[in-house]
């Protein structure tokens, strides 16, 4: 089984957001960037899927040079080979999905593995646009999965409970938490992954269908009024709710 595992950097949880003097993009200046959480599931899929049915597993990003340590972490984790689209500017979710597809119409996956979705834009937009644009079915938020010959099963989180899903190979699929563990690289895995080469290839051609035309953080407006519990002071949180939040 030939199987393509998408995945991205994004800034690291922890790491304190700011706007940029362009007032479009973050300061990058002191930001960790990290492994997209839920693309380790993806990667962790694509490996169990290669222990079942075998083949090979690689793992593509799209982005800037320094997008090469996540793809370093999914070798050292067990994919066999990595490419990294660069996009040093961070191009929209068209111009990535078009990457992507380019990309799968010359490899030529049985399956292709994405994480449920970035932290970043967090926007769960490029696992069906590939699909569409490869004319494969596509199964979100996956949290249990079977395949047998080109039949996949499998059952995909919704709000208050779960879908029961069925398609048949090629198609797209999108990680969940809980899917399957990840692995911890060992250290002589890490220190392997270093020297392992990395494919570059050139960002698709396509226009963009987005761009950001201002950025800026989430403004405070909490009052921060505390009061007790008596009588008096649960009249004044109503009147405070009505007269100062208007939401009753």
């Amino acid at each position: 089984m030939n199987i393509l595992v998408c995945i991205s950097q994004v800034p690291d949880t922890t790491t304190k957001i700011s706007v940029g003097p362009d007032g479009t993009t973050i300061n990058s200046t002191g930001v960790k960037y990290i492994l997209n959480p839920y693309d380790e599931f993806a990667i962790e899929t694509g490996l169990r899927m290669k222990g079942q049915h075998g083949g090979t597993v690689t793992t593509i990003t799209i982005g800037p040079e320094t997008a090469k340590e996540v793809l370093r972490t999914a070798l050292a984790m067990g994919s066999d080979t990595a490419v990294l689209v660069k996009d040093p500017s961070r191009s929209d979710s068209f111009v990535v999905a078009s990457s992507i597809a380019e990309y799968a119409q010359e490899s030529k996956p049985d399956l292709i593995v994405f994480g449920r979705q970035s932290i970043d834009f967090d926007s769960f937009q490029i696992p069906p646009m590939v699909a569409e644009m490869l004319g494969w079915p596509d199964i979100a938020t996956v949290s249990s999965l079977n395949i047998d010959g080109t039949d996949v099963t499998a059952e995909s989180d919704v709000e208050g409970g779960k879908l029961q899903m069925s398609a048949s190979l090629p198609c797209v699929i999108s990680a969940q938490k809980g899917l399957y563990d990840p692995r911890y690289p060992k250290l002589p895995d890490i220190m392997k992954a270093k020297s392992k080469p990395i494919e570059e290839r050139a960002l698709s051609t396509v226009s963009p269908r987005t761009a950001i035309t201002a950025m800026s953080l989430p403004e405070s407006k909490r009052l921060n009024t505390i009061v007790g519990d008596s009588d008096a002071d649960i009249n004044e949180i109503v009147r405070l709710l009505h007269e100062q939040a208007k939401v009753i």
